[in-house]
Order: C-alpha cells, then structure tokens, then sequence
C-alpha cells in the first residue's frame, strides 16, 4: 500500500478491539516494527494519537505505510507469536538479540552395550540421554573434559570403536577405559556411566558417598591401586563441586541487564541439577533509548520462544508484565515458571557472578571494533584539543576506612587498555583516608619515572575525583616538571548516576556536563572504571596480606581440630581462600553458619 492510500485513522476505526500482533510495514513491505496488545484497537491507535517521547518510535512511525494484524485468542498467545515473528524478520525497530545457533547438549548414547559421551547440537529425537542446554559450545567441552578424566567414557564413534584392535590414545592418557578392546567389563563400564549420569543430574554427594564406600572397600580387600582410583575421583569431585555448584539451586536462568558507556547488555548464567553450565553475553540492537525493564522483557519473550523455560527465572530487576510472562513460560513448559527478582542466598550469590561475568564481557566488548577510534576524536572535541588524543592515564585511590590505600594507573592507547604499562602505587606515609595526598603522591611518582622516559607522558590525565583531587594532580605533574599534558578530573553528578557526569578542568569554576549518549563520555566512563577496577583489586591484595597472618585462629568457633580438617581437605591456606560458602560447609565439622564466618572473613 503507497503512503497516499494508507490513512491511519481510517485503519485503526475498523480494528478490533481483542488481543493480537500487529506488525509495521514500511513502503517496500519490509517489518519494521512488530509488538503485541491486549486490545489491537487502542494499542494501534496510540502510535498516532500523541507523541511517543522515542526517537526510535517516532522515526518508525514515520515510514509506516501499512499494518498487518494476527488476531489471538489471548494475550499469552499474542506474546509468544510476538517473540516468534521478532525472531523471525527481526525489525529494525525492535530490540532485537542476534542467536543464530541453536544451544548444544551433551549426550550419553543410549544404544550401545558401551555407551558414548559427545558433543550434541540440533533434534534430540534419537533414544539418548541429553543434558543442558549449555550456553555455549565451550561449557559442553569442559564438562566433556572433566568426565572423560572423572569416567574414562570413550568418545569415539560406534564404527571407529568397531575395528579397534588394540587401545586408542585416549586411553593411554587415562580418557578412556578401552571397552573396544575388552579392558573393562560392561558392568563396570555401566557402573562409570551410572556415576556421569549421577553427576549431570546434580547429585554430587550421593556421588561422593558412593565412591567413598567404594574405596574403603578395595583399601580393605587391599586393591590399594583400585582405591587410589576411587581416591583421585574423590578429589577431581571436589574440584567440579567447588568450581560449578550452586548451592540449593537446582533449575534456573540467572539474567542481569547492565548499560556501560552507552552499551547496553543482557548476561544469562545457567544451573542444571544443581551444576553451572556458564555464562552468555547478549548484545542488542535497536535498544539505544529503551529503558532496562523493556530491554529485559524484549530480551526474555526472544530467548523463551526457542528453548524450555526453568522453573525459576531469577533477574536483577522485575521486567514489564511479569505474571503474563510466568504465565505464557507456564504454559510453554508444562510446569511452573516463576520469574524472581528479589533473592537472597544462593541465588544472590549466582546472580552476582552472572552480573560479573556480564562485565567483563562489556569490558571485552568496548575494547573493540570502530566505536574505539570516534571514542578518541569525540573526546578530543569534547575537550576542545587540537589534535585528537592517542594516549590516556587514568588514576584511582582504593582503601577500607584508611586502611592499606592503594593508587591505580591504568593506560589506553589507540587499541585499548594497555595492560603491560598498568601500575599501582602502595601509598607511604600518608594519612589514613587522605585521599588528597594519596593522589599527590601517586601522581608525583609516576611522572617523576615518566620524565626519566619510562614511558610516554600521557596527552590526557584522568582523575577519579572533584576539583581537589584535580588540585593535587596538577601540583603533582608541575613538581615532576613534565608540560604539555591536559588534565581533567571527573566526578558523578549529585545523585551519583551513570551518564551525569562532571568533568573538571583547571582554572575554569564550571564543568563540562556532556550528555549521556556522547562517545568521549563513555570513553571516560570506561578508562575510569577500569582504574577503579585496578586500585579495588590491588587494593584487597594489599590488605589480603596484611590480615592472613594467623588469620584462621581469629575466626570464632574455628579451633584446631577444625583448623586441621579445614587445611586437609582443600590442601592449604590458599584454597581455604578461594572457597565458597557451600565447599567450606561440605567439610566435616564445618557448619554453614561457620562457613560463612570464613568465607566472610576472607572477603570482608
């Protein structure tokens, strides 16, 4: 239809009112725009009635010159055709998640005396046993790799198992047991894989029990070296369970939304039977002015419209209609869905990671591609330089109430951080909490080595700060006697939002404000939270090692005997560090209140 026959008020005065999709379609038929109502006629009518307050909506607006309708029974059904149709022309106008993979298993073949272990992609028709989805290829192949040690399950195809005569590789490298050649009888080899199934499905310490009784029984009957085996399986155990477990999470999808520097992101973490499979990164587009609840809601109809939702959804914030969400999930699984936004506990815990590895994907990501050098020329502009800049420093304090103060100096250069030319700085002699003088003193060191031509000076110096810390830097670099340097400090806005940034210049009274989508803000922003990234990380070492002197004897309820079995099964101070809530607990005499007063002691 042209744009001269097409009269939206005619249009929308024939609609019906029940529930249904509409898709937007511009001049040469192409979707622009598709979304779901619970009443067609008003939802329609809205678009031209006033003014959306999106750019995006407004533009789509503009080009439409037809409307297709589906009409549903119910407002569930209209979501998930909604989702369907999103996935399937994916509009321009949409907030639209690229995956054009589907998600892999791994599978236990169930049609052989010697079943195999592999990797799956696509129908999961066969007779077999499929465990995920994982959320990406690399999860599959590290739990293939933790099993083939754990079980020696032979991956190898039936006819290549067929016309071995003697063992593969795989088994001189203890991976494989070598049931192609008769080395393990089918029923021990379907105990193994019994023991692999027992472990997908998250039933570790029923496991671990297992594999206890059987080593006391070959130590009694003095099979030492069959012990020995049951012995390390125990120990590769605790490892996996250390690494993967999610305390009393059994099913469920842990989604954070995060917006960076002007990019916005969705992470999925994964837990099945009790195990993490990992994280996935999702980067939108269309989403430039769109709120985080929509990218939320966007993010969950497209990623549920091709895969089985878990019974529990936990997400960092609750998205647009929730309980028409559940309920279309519900109905999809044949169980129900609940999508939880506020948890505490283990869930709080995974969450956490998911949010953290959702980071450093963001992180990952800025670093790279074309945004990188109009980051550089916008910044430039921004502080009106006369060339654009290729060479930033960035300079951050991190401290707990005065103790163990330590500055970060981070580097970019036109390829992003340069991590070899990082330093940090331990600060001497400054008063606890000073953080005028700690900036003094880290600047005056670092440009004391640069004049001595340890490294390029800087064409921008960043300050983590207000017009103080500016103050001192500036003192600093002139003491150090390097010239030619522009330094600015930045600080967040009074209600401390991303995006509201004030930026100090020396010798002006008014600071730069610029807005929230500007490349050289985000450049800011990024250089600026990877020095604060730096100085927290040195800044918990330093401490770190100031309070591990005896500090297992500080903690409450935590006397020798528990001390020694604490240090016994994890193999040192060390990994009693690295260990969570849930390992610590696992240790005999080790309660989980107790477990938390470590891990809490560790990570305070």
């Amino acid at each position: 239809m042209s744009e001269s026959t097409f009269n939206p008020k005619r249009f929308v005065s024939g609609l019906t009112s029940r529930p249904g999709v509409y898709q937007m379609l511009g001049a040469d038929g192409e979707v622009l725009y598709v979304g779901k109502a619970k009443n067609l006629k008003k939802r329609v009518a809205s678009y031209f009635l006033r003014a959306s307050g999106s750019a995006r909506i407004e533009s789509m607006v503009d080009q439409i010159h037809d409307i297709a309708i589906n009409v549903t029974d119910t407002e569930n059904q209209a979501l998930l055709l909604e989702s369907s149709l999103i996935k399937k022309h994916r509009p321009r106008y949409n907030i639209v998640f690229r995956d054009d993979k589907s998600y892999p298993y791994l599978v236990i073949t169930g049609n052989h005396p010697y079943p195999r272990i592999r990797f799956h992609r696509g129908s999961r028709k066969k007779p077999h046993r499929y465990f995920g989805p994982y959320p990406n290829a690399g999860s599959v192949r590290r739990t293939l790799d933790s099993l083939q040690k754990l079980f020696n399950l032979r991956p190898c195809s039936d006819s290549f198992f067929a016309n071995r005569s003697r063992p593969c590789l795989q088994h001189q490298i203890k991976r494989c047991s070598a049931p192609c050649v008769g080395a393990i009888s089918e029923t021990d080899y379907a105990n193994d894989v019994a023991d692999a199934v027992r472990l997908l499905e998250g039933k570790s310490e029923i496991l671990v029990g297992k594999l206890t009784a059987r080593m006391e029984a070959a130590s009694a009957a003095l099979d030492f070296e069959q012990a020995a085996r049951y012995r390390d399986q125990i120990a590769a155990l605790r490892t996996i369970q250390g690494a993967g477990a999610a305390g009393t999470v059994d099913d469920a999808d842990f989604i954070v939304v995060e917006q960076r520097a002007g990019l916005h992101a969705v992470g999925v973490g994964t837990v099945r039977g009790g195990q993490h499979l990992g994280y996935q990164s999702f980067f939108p587009k269309g989403v430039a002015d769109s709120p985080s609840g929509e990218v939320l809601t966007a993010f969950l109809g497209q990623y549920y419209a091709e895969r089985m939702p878990p019974r529990e959804i936990v997400v960092t914030e609750a998205p647009e209609e929730v309980e028409l969400l559940e309920e279309a999930f519900t109905t999809v699984a044949g169980h129900r869905v609940r999508i939880k936004a506020r948890v505490r506990g283990s869930r709080s815990r995974v969450l956490k990671a998911a949010h953290d590895s959702l980071q450093e994907a963001i992180t990952a990501r800025l670093i790279q591609g074309e945004a990188l050098a109009a980051r550089y020329q916008s910044l430039g502009e921004l502080l009106t330089l006369e060339d654009t800049p290729t060479r930033l420093e960035c300079f951050d304090i991190s401290h707990t109430r005065g103790e163990s103060p330590v500055a970060s100096c981070v580097v970019f250069d036109e390829e992003g951080p340069l991590k070899s030319a990082y330093r940090r700085f331990n600060m001497k002699d400054v008063t606890p909490g000073d953080d005028y003088a700690a900036i003094r003193q880290a600047v005056l060191r670092r440009f004391r080595r640069l004049k001595e031509g340890e490294a390029p000076v800087p064409d921008v110096l960043l300050i983590d700060g207000g017009k103080g810390q500016l103050a001192q830097a500036v003192d600093a670099v002139n003491e150090a006697g390097v010239s030619g340097v522009t330094i600015i400090s930045v600080a967040k806005g009074s209600d401390r939002r991303v995006g509201m940034e004030q930026i100090f210049r020396p010798g002006t009274s008014v600071p730069l404000r610029p807005s929230a989508d500007d490349p050289g803000l985000h450049l800011i922003q990024q250089i600026r939270d990877e020095a604060h990234r730096f100085a927290i990380e040195g800044h918990r070492g330093q401490r770190g090692k100031a309070r591990k002197q005896s500090v297992l004897e500080e903690i409450e309820g935590l006397g020798p005997r528990r001390r020694q079995a604490l240090l016994r099964s994890f193999g040192g101070l060390q990994r009693v560090e690295r260990a969570g809530v849930d390992e610590l607990a696992r240790v005999e005499g080790i309660s989980r209140t107790l477990a938390q007063r470590i891990y809490d002691r560790f990570h305070s």
